[in-house]
């Protein structure tokens, strides 16, 4: 995130919209990356960035000065993100596509690691889209952002122990599911050896 002039916040407090945009172009980025991870739709991530930031114009004369405006502008869009799941329960998360590779551009990425790569991510994600949405919440801030079990709590309006609960039922949650996914493709590879006999 670009560093923000408290002097931008307090402007804006005030009703510059100048200002106010400045903000915006600093926390795009990292709205948009959350929102994107919490509904895993690149549109609903658009819709659900542009929510947030009028939620913030409504309410930045009520920001308290003393907590950090980026904790408060991420909790925005997680509240909101997490209405949205409980609204429409969204369980599809859409693929990235694959870039168009030319093998002669020594400079591209390699198709196969790329591939890989692009697998591995599609993997973590249906298996965050697993979690319920407070979890994943806490779960995106938490190693996505490196946010402190105390941010997430006061993000999400819980209680640290419950931040603390919530994130160790994550983590057992997605162990399960690496567990049951690793036991599935040991499965499968037996059997395609047994056929390859």
């Amino acid at each position: 995130m670009k560093q923000i002039d408290p002097i931008w916040i307090e402007r804006a407090r005030h009703g510059d919209e100048e200002a106010f945009t400045m903000l915006v172009e600093a926390y795009q980025t990292p709205v948009f990356n959350l929102c994107y991870r919490m509904l895993g739709e690149s549109t609903a991530a658009e819709d659900a960035a542009q929510e947030t930031f009028w939620r913030v114009w409504q309410k930045i004369k009520s920001y308290d000065p003393q907590r950090s405006f980026s904790t408060w502008v991420l909790s925005i869009a997680a509240h909101y993100c997490i209405d949205q799941q409980r609204k429409q329960k969204i369980t599809i998360f859409e693929l990235d596509e694959y870039p168009d590779f030319d093998l002669g551009d020594p400079h591209m990425p390699n198709p196969e690691i790329t591939v890989i790569t692009n697998e591995e991510e599609e993997t973590l994600h249906r298996m965050i889209n697993q979690l319920n949405p407070p979890d994943r919440a806490a779960v995106i801030l938490k190693y996505w952002y490196g946010c402190s079990e105390e941010e997430i709590s006061q993000m999400l309006s819980l209680t640290v122990s419950a931040v603390k609960s919530r994130l160790h039922r994550a983590r057992r949650q997605l162990a399960e599911v690496v567990t049951k996914n690793q036991s599935t493709t040991l499965q499968r590879g037996s059997y395609d050896e047994a056929l390859s006999l």
